[in-house]
């Protein structure tokens, strides 16, 4: 069976309001495994890479200085289809535009603050994943109730 994996990150404003554990519950609930995590301090080089497709933005300078403010926890997840469900799990990147039950519909406003990241394609995920990760970092291993969420 090909599983894909996708880049999560918690960005510093979930970190702040401590919903780490909560938005980990929710990929273990929906059956994720979890093959990667760490708790960093993400570097200026570091965010000018993993945003380097919107250097040309307004916002892109304040949106590096926030992801720096702060420590992140940055997340490999593997699984069928993670990679688009993830990002119905997270919701709308507009908070205001994201269902009752998703992510940033159930604690984010404003778009500046809207707690986590996901990738949006596999292509970048795999781009994201190698850039926040060591390929030692990450953990192939088989969850004892796979039976029960995959046929």
């Amino acid at each position: 069976m090909v599983r894909e994996r996708t880049f999560i990150a918690v960005k510093p404003d979930g970190v702040q309001r401590g919903l780490i554990g909560e938005i980990i519950k929710r990929f273990e609930a929906k059956g994720f495994k979890l093959a990667g995590m760490k708790y960093i301090q993400a570097t200026e080089e570091l965010l000018k890479q993993h945003y380097i497709d919107l250097a040309d933005k307004p916002f892109y300078p304040g949106l590096c200085k926030y992801m720096s403010s702060g420590p992140v926890v940055a997340m490999c997840w593997e699984g069928t289809g993670v990679v688009k469900t993830a990002r119905v799990m997270m919701g709308e990147t507009r908070p205001a535009d994201s269902k009752p039950g998703t992510i940033r519909g159930d604690f984010c406003i404003e778009v500046g603050r809207n707690i986590i990241h996901g990738s949006d394609s596999v292509e970048s995920a795999n781009k994201e994943i190698a850039l926040w990760f060591k390929p030692e970092e990450l953990v192939s291993w088989t969850q004892a109730n796979e039976c029960w969420i995959y046929e």
